[in-house]
């Protein structure tokens, strides 16, 4: 099995997780507020990741290392993560699958920047398909721009620009270390930010009553969606260049207009239009370039020989 193939399972199934989280989220939330059960999670995570570390003989990482791996971390779980919470309680859902759609053409941005990948025509038409199947899926016409959404619509666009770089620095990491080790001091590194923001949210915000479905919804939340689908993410970025890494977001938002069908929800053309475009956006990225390049010039007539 090729890296790319791996790559994209690994990505496809992180999108996917995440894109089921949301449902469960709404329910824990109702119990538990933002920051804190944010801080669970990550919390959570760390444990997992380090047991999983101890089981496995691993070099110990100097202090740099360890320093740029926090930042990471702080980058991606705490500024990103916390603004989406942040934007989307002062906005709407709508905006937010909309705005954090975008997270994809910054980690095109941000690769070619920092990692120096090319920003080519095939994956520039990838993104721009699949972010057309999104903006297809989720309708800008119920999104929220008035000036009372403006704070959390600004929240929401900081969390798809940092996400974005988040991303193109775990590619980077992910060069010199192994993925169990890069996701682990990622998640101490959003635990960082995370704890004091739960700290001060509880003061207003306290915990309500915790019952069966709440447990299992954190339990859901701390090693699916974040433990198990964060590691999937990183090792995604670890395998194949983040430009074309990041079209496997795309899954997230069409996973959730997909639960909602099998939860009630009218099957809309829309869904259907707008996941094939997602679909063909991400088979353009997987296609290598060179193969790309042959079948165009196959396709192209030849003049006939003298």
């Amino acid at each position: 099995m090729s890296n790319t193939l791996r790559g994209a399972i690994y990505g496809l199934t992180a999108a996917a997780i995440w894109g089921a989280m949301y449902i469960i989220s709404d329910i824990v939330l109702q119990t538990i507020p933002p920051f804190t059960l944010l801080s669970v999670r990550l919390g959570m995570a760390v444990l997992i990741l380090a047991l999983l570390r101890r089981s496995s003989r691993r070099r110990r990482l100097d202090r740099r290392e360890i320093l740029e791996l926090l930042g990471v971390g702080l980058v991606g779980f705490g500024v990103s993560v916390g603004a989406q919470f942040v934007g989307t309680d002062q906005s709407t859902g709508v905006n937010g699958a909309l705005i954090t759609s975008a997270s994809p053409a910054f980690i095109l941005v941000f690769a070619a920047l920092i990692l120096r990948e090319r920003l080519t025509a095939q994956r520039l038409a990838a993104v721009s398909l699949a972010t057309l199947g999104v903006v297809i899926i989720i309708d800008p016409g119920k999104a929220d721009f008035s000036s009372a959404a403006f704070f959390g619509n600004l929240a929401l666009a900081v969390a798809a620009l940092t996400w974005g770089l988040y991303s193109v620095l775990v590619r980077r990491a992910s060069a010199r270390l192994d993925t169990t080790t890069v996701s682990f001091y990622a998640l101490v590194g959003g635990l960082m930010l995370t704890l004091p923001a739960a700290a001060l949210e509880m003061q207003t915000r306290p915990i309500g009553v915790i019952d069966g479905s709440t447990i299992l919804g954190i339990l859901y939340l701390g090693i699916v969606s974040t433990a198990v689908a964060m590691w999937l993410w990183n090792r995604a970025f670890a395998l194949v260049d983040a430009s074309v890494a990041s079209l496997f977001f795309f899954a997230q938002p069409l996973v959730g207009a997909v639960l909602g069908v099998a939860l009630g929800q009218e099957l809309t053309p829309q869904l259907v239009i707008g996941g094939l475009l997602i679909g063909l956006g991400v088979l353009i990225s997987m296609i290598a370039p060179e193969r790309m390049a042959r079948r165009f010039v196959k396709s192209v007539p030849q003049g006939i020989e003298p």
